[in-house]
């Protein structure tokens, strides 16, 4: 599957233009499917259902099915946590998985800047950064700047650098 990333630091906007991305690329009759990197205490189980009960009682995974989806939750217990190739694994075939966070990992990115944050470039840094998606001029840049608002460009960007032709 071609696999591309949007890497940043926190409050950048990965999520707004992800959101965006998804909604653009999958209105163009591509299948998307998308992974989020998360901090160590996320849950989306909820205490009191079933399953969140059957996963604390000790049970490595745990499948919540209806007949509009299905979730499988993975605990680790003491298990390192697994790398970006054994998740996508878990994943049906599309068009295109997009990654949001993952930032230290090599695959190909947008790095996502806003100069408000106070935050260092990452692109320096990363030869994997093959963009950078920003609310204003970047000085320096050595790969191309997009700006941050223009979901549009950013996607062109995206499906010409992955070779990914749109579906009608």
């Amino acid at each position: 599957m071609k696999v591309f990333g949007l890497a940043g630091w926190r409050n950048s906007g990965k999520t707004t233009l992800m959101v965006r991305l998804v909604s653009l690329l999958t209105g163009r009759g591509l299948r998307i499917s998308t992974v989020k990197h998360a901090d160590l205490s996320f849950d989306i189980d909820q205490p009191g259902k079933d399953s969140h009960r059957h996963r604390t009682a000790g049970a490595t995974e745990v499948v919540v099915a209806s007949a509009r989806r299905w979730a499988l939750i993975h605990e680790l217990r003491e298990e390192p946590e697994p790398d970006l190739g054994e998740l996508l694994k878990h994943m049906a075939e599309v068009d295109l998985v997009l990654i949001e966070g993952f930032k230290k990992l090599g695959h190909d990115k947008i790095e996502v800047h806003r100069a408000a944050n106070g935050k260092p470039l990452i692109a320096p840094d990363d030869p994997r950064i093959v963009a950078i998606a920003s609310d204003g001029p970047v000085a320096d840049a050595k790969v191309p700047v997009l700006a941050l608002d223009d979901a549009e460009a950013i996607a062109e960007f995206i499906l010409t650098h992955c070779r990914i032709g749109a579906r009608e």
